[in-house]
């Protein structure tokens, strides 16, 4: 009988084996070899796979090649430095080519009526698919990373705390925070003998930028919010260091498992991050008999948990929970970024900065700015927007394929991951002009949608089509107010330690700071 047994059992093991290594070789030689073959047959060129690693290899030199330089402060093309492979291979392969993250295909889409088309989709044929674990945790699942009918309730609950009036009530909080930061550099330049102060804004925006968040989300329970921010930005260092680790390939990868050798502070930092925020909740709703939910984004979430669609809840506590995690990154993240390279274009163009200060006083005089006064600043709108062009916090995109689709004319099979890289897109000369590259802002004179000859919207930033940022309004009012603060009370240029090399940790930040020079115009 034991013989019978392991005779048996080693048959099984055989079949097992031999089937496992047909769909190992299936994925990592059969599938590609196909895959290439398709879409040569059409015309896609792009770089050789590599058995298992795929592109990354080169994608790697080419980013640490990238690393080492340093930019002109004049120079706005950080490129070779962020995306030195869509660079290197749109000029060998064109707009359209594929390459291979891992044993994924990856499809570069650089043509902005194809981005356009793969944007503005309704049906959910492009769902977002980021392919790095450490992401879900920085994130949760949240607006930005939920697909379908999940997206849809989420944006259901969130979709009011941004609107005209919720926005103006943020507005007085924005305003009273940049207050409180600009009183402390105005001590500091008070104190030096020679009336200017060397700032770093970058920390500054970043601190701004989050007390925000944690007093319009969280409220009353802003303080423990601003420990979340804490754990938030190793999170972010940590998700992006994964960005390149080879994802494993098929089904290993639904699995989503935390990649690289951080996965452990990962998860030790997600579980201290939604511990922090249970408690928070778990306050607010031991208050509901007294103060109620609140009138903050967790107020409102929670109100749409008491509340039930079809039989079930609209949020349940641990998608709040996503939600937060969600809100506290993008909202503060990109804004603070949004400040921080805008400041830096101000301090490049003088004669910009004073155009906008004459702008500023003006149509706000020496009053706190509100949403009505600085929805009057054109100019300072204009700037803002040529930001968000040359310096975009987010400079690439990724999305799957959910079934086999057409894209333009081309064909693509289901799982291809389709890579939109923002900044190398507001760089082309053939949709922004010969000046693509350089300080500009009277192209949006006219709106962003004249902004582009013959290509209306191609402004990326915040995405666009159904799954545009939802915080968009959120993020330009609180900039808005900011920026014309500062040019309210102060006079700024760049400092001689200012180094110009922008680099890439999941948003776009100056890998040095930005250290500026602060005078005090009432001083």
């Amino acid at each position: 009988m034991d013989a019978s047994m392991g005779s048996v059992f080693g048959a099984l093991l055989a079949v097992f084996v031999s089937t496992l290594l047909i769909r190992v070789l299936f994925l990592l030689v059969w599938k590609p070899y196909a895959v290439t073959r398709l879409f040569r047959g059409q015309g896609i060129g792009g770089p050789s796979y590599r058995f298992f690693a795929g592109s990354v290899p080169e994608i790697k030199r080419m980013k640490a090649a990238g690393s080492e330089i340093v930019l002109d402060v004049g120079s706005h093309d950080f490129i070779p430095i962020v995306q030195p492979q869509f660079r290197k291979w749109v000029a060998d392969y064109g707009k359209i080519f594929l390459y291979w993250f891992g044993t994924v295909p990856s499809i570069c889409v650089a043509d902005v009526d194809l981005v356009k088309q793969v944007l503005a989709e309704r049906t959910g044929q492009f769902p977002k698919n980021y392919m790095n674990a450490n992401l879900e945790a920085l994130l949760g699942k949240g607006l930005v990373l939920t697909n379908g009918e999940d997206w849809k309730r989420h944006r259901k609950v969130v979709h009011p705390a941004f609107n005209l009036d919720k926005l103006k009530e943020m507005s007085a909080v924005m305003a009273d925070l940049a207050q409180q930061m600009m009183q402390q550099w105005k001590y500091q330049i008070q104190q030096a003998s020679n009336h200017e102060a060397e700032i770093e804004l970058s920390c500054e925006f970043s601190e701004l930028t989050s007390d925000v968040i944690a007093h319009t989300a969280f409220g009353s329970s802003y303080k423990e919010g601003k420990q979340v921010f804490v754990a938030q930005k190793e999170l972010q260092e940590l998700a992006f260091s994964a960005s390149l680790d080879i994802p494993a390939p098929g089904c290993l990868r639904k699995l989503k498992l935390p990649t690289g050798k951080s996965s452990s502070r990962v998860q030790t930092l997600d579980k201290k991050v939604r511990s922090m925020l249970m408690t928070i909740i778990e306050g607010r709703l031991n208050e509901k008999d007294t103060r109620g939910y609140g009138n903050d984004l967790l107020g409102l979430m929670l109100e749409a948990r008491a509340l039930e669609q079809e039989g079930h809840q609209m949020l349940t506590t641990q998608e709040i929970v996503d939600e937060c995690k969600t809100f506290f990154f993008a909202g503060q993240d990109t804004t603070s970024h949004l400040l921080t390279w805008t400041m830096f274009l101000l301090s490049r163009y003088p004669e910009w900065q004073q155009k906008l200060r004459e702008e500023v006083l003006r149509e706000c005089g020496d009053a706190v700015p509100n949403p009505d006064t600085v929805s009057k600043l054109k100019l300072v709108n204009m700037v803002l927007l040529e930001s968000l062009r040359l310096y975009s916090p987010v400079v690439f995109i990724r999305r799957a394929a959910g079934s086999d689709i057409q894209l333009g004319k081309i064909r693509v099979p289901k799982g291809t991951m389709l890579s939109i890289p923002i900044a190398l897109l507001h760089r082309d000369k053939e949709v922004w002009g010969h000046d693509a590259n350089e300080f500009n802002p009277s192209r949006f004179e006219h709106g962003v949608s004249k902004a582009a000859a013959n290509h209306p919207n191609a402004l990326l930033s915040f995405s666009q089509g159904p799954r545009a940022c939802i915080g968009q309004n959120f993020a330009m009012l609180e900039a808005r107010i900011g920026i014309a603060m500062i040019l309210q009370g102060f006079s700024f240029e760049l400092s001689p330690k200012y180094v110009h090399a922008p680099k890439e940790a999941i948003t776009l930040m100056p890998r040095f700071g930005l250290p500026m020079i602060l005078r005090n115009l009432h001083q």
